[in-house]
């Protein structure tokens, strides 16, 4: 086995992305969400999570991979 070669481009697929903190605001059919990303809104997938409306969210490639639970906004 060989170990990779150097990462190309500005992001690793590999090794370097991130998953991100997002904010769910609608849950949609077909396992679809609006979420809210802290600079606009996008449609993600949700078909992997237990999820809800005001829950956070970690996305990877428009793909909800964990729910950590309600936003702090939504906490009382």
């Amino acid at each position: 086995m060989t170990a990779p070669g150097p990462c190309e481009g500005e992001v690793c697929i590999t090794c370097s992305d991130e998953a991100v903190a997002v904010t769910v605001l609608e849950l949609l059919d077909g396992d679809l969400a609006w979420v809210d990303t802290g600079v606009g809104r996008e449609q993600v997938s949700v078909a992997l999570v237990a999820t809800a409306p005001g829950d956070v969210v970690l996305v990877h490639a428009k793909e909800a991979i964990a729910t950590l639970g309600p936003s702090p906004s939504d906490r009382s």
